[in-house]
C-alpha cells in the first residue's frame, strides 16, 4: 500500500489483487515475505503481520506493506475504501472473510501501532498518519 493526500491505494505488480504465497515448513513467513516485496516492489517503508486464520489447507497470515509513492509508481493501484470487519461469534470465526475486510483489519491495526510503537510511527510520514486517523481499532472505536 501507498499513501498520498488523497489516502490509502493499494497496488502490487498484479494490481491490487491479494498476493498468496506459500511458505515453507522451517522458513520465516516475515523473511519470505520481505525478500518477494523487497525484491518486485523495492524497499518498503514498513511490513507488518495484522492477522492469522486458518483458510484451505494451511494458515493465512496477513502483512501490511507500506511502500514509498514512486515505487508504486507504473503499477495499477485502486483507492482503499472502508469495510465492514469480519464478524464471527465469542468463542467461533467468522464464516467467511473477504480481502477487503482483511484489510480494514490491517489498516486498523496498522493506526494503533502508529500511536504505540515507535518504530511503526517514525516508518510513516505525515502523509500517512493523516490517512489512518480514521481507522480506529474496534476496542477502542466508543471512545473517540
Amino acid at each position: 500500500m501507498w499513501a498520498d493526500e488523497a489516502g490509502v491505494h493499494l497496488t502490487g505488480p498484479c494490481g491490487p489483487a491479494p498476493w498468496y504465497i506459500e511458505v515453507g515448513d522451517g522458513q520465516d513467513p516475515m523473511a519470505v515475505v520481505r525478500r518477494l516485496a523487497d525484491g518486485l516492489l523495492g524497499e518498503l517503508r514498513l511490513l507488518h503481520s495484522t492477522s492469522w486464520r486458518r483458510a484451505r489447507t494451511g494458515i493465512v497470515l496477513s502483512f501490511v506493506a507500506v511502500l514509498a509513492p514512486a515505487l508504486a509508481s507504473g503499477m495499477p493501484s485502486v483507492p482503499v475504501g472502508r469495510e465492514l470487519l469480519a464478524r464471527g461469534q465469542a468463542t467461533i470465526a467468522p464464516a467467511g472473510i473477504a480481502a477487503g475486510q482483511v484489510l480494514e483489519h490491517g489498516l486498523r491495526h496498522l493506526a494503533w501501532l502508529a500511536k504505540d510503537d515507535a518504530a511503526v510511527r517514525e516508518a510513516l510520514d505525515d502523509t500517512w498518519q493523516a490517512a489512518l486517523a480514521s481507522y480506529v481499532p474496534e476496542p477502542f472505536r466508543h471512545l473517540d
